[in-house]
């Protein structure tokens, strides 16, 4: 019994996961056919390109969308799994149909170029995002980027502007030059909301920290701002002395605080901050401090 409800609630799961790549396809296809394309703006990676040769050779955008993502998904399905590529299938064609209903739909804004670009690379970022989020993909030039990472000595998103910058080149050749530049922009844009939207606004932070003072270190954090601290043993690699690191995860809100609790402790400490994408298990619930 316990078998056949786990086994319903993980399709369950999974059938949410495809109606949100579904509607974030849409809302993607929504951001392209009412701002950008009708503004002659464009997006960067293989819907750029497909945008390029819908100009060019008058096929329908969705055609060529649907067409240039085909190797992108045999590659996603290599390297990541089948589950992504089925997913990336899915926000794909989402993005191909949504692209085809709304190509008479009229544009919501014209001839403002700062308004156009933000508020079409809001949208598009949204649709992406959400797609991404929930395990798909809409553009197949971030799966060849993670590849060629792979195989070259350069960052992942160091080969994404690479690649874009080449698709923008394509682009002024439809669009202009500035229709370049504000497709550059837009595409900027949609890649912060993209971020935003993957980790959620909130999102959190990893402090590392090595004090002299680790027990009053964490007794002030989970006094003064509520939160658990847990510290391992390190060792220095030069003076070879012992340490106690603490880790600490907050909020962003709570950053400033940490900060002020550590330099009241411990002006020396040696402090490591990341960003945490995902909190997961254990207890991350904040005490209450009043």
């Amino acid at each position: 019994m316990h078998d056949r409800k786990k086994i319903k609630n993980t399709k369950l799961r999974l059938l949410v996961r495809g109606l949100m790549v579904v509607i974030g396809g849409f809302i993607a296809a929504y951001g392209l056919e009412t701002v950008l394309i009708p503004n002659h703006v464009s997006d960067g990676g293989v819907t750029g390109l497909s945008i390029v040769g819908s100009e060019l050779f008058g096929l329908p955008l969705g055609v060529w969308i649907t067409i240039l993502n085909i190797p992108f998904i045999w590659l996603g399905y290599q390297q990541i799994g089948k589950t992504f590529a089925i997913f990336s299938v899915i926000g794909i064609a989402s993005l191909a149909i949504g692209t085809h209903l709304m190509y008479y739909t009229p544009a919501i804004i014209e001839g403002d170029t700062l308004l156009i670009t933000v508020v079409g690379g809001i949208i598009l970022g949204f649709g992406m995002g959400l797609a991404l989020r929930n395990g798909g993909a809409l553009d197949g030039i971030d799966m060849l980027a993670v590849l060629l990472s792979r195989r070259l000595p350069f960052g992942t998103s160091d080969l994404i502007l690479f690649l874009n910058a080449f698709v923008f080149i394509f682009v002024s050749i439809v669009f202009g030059l500035k229709g370049a530049f504000l497709s550059a922009i837009a595409y900027y844009i949609a890649s912060k909301v993209i971020h935003i939207v993957e980790q959620g606004l909130s999102g959190t932070k990893t402090f590392q920290i090595i004090t002299s003072q680790p027990e009053i270190m964490i007794e002030t954090i989970r006094d003064r701002l509520g939160r658990g601290a847990t510290y391992k043993k390190a060792y220095g690699g030069f003076s070879n002395e012992m340490f106690k690191e603490i880790t600490c995860v907050i909020n962003r809100l709570e950053e400033t605080k940490i900060k002020e609790i550590i330099n009241e402790i411990d002006d020396t400490a040696f402090v490591t901050v990341y960003d945490t994408v995902e909190v997961k298990g254990g207890s991350f619930r904040k005490r209450n401090i009043h």
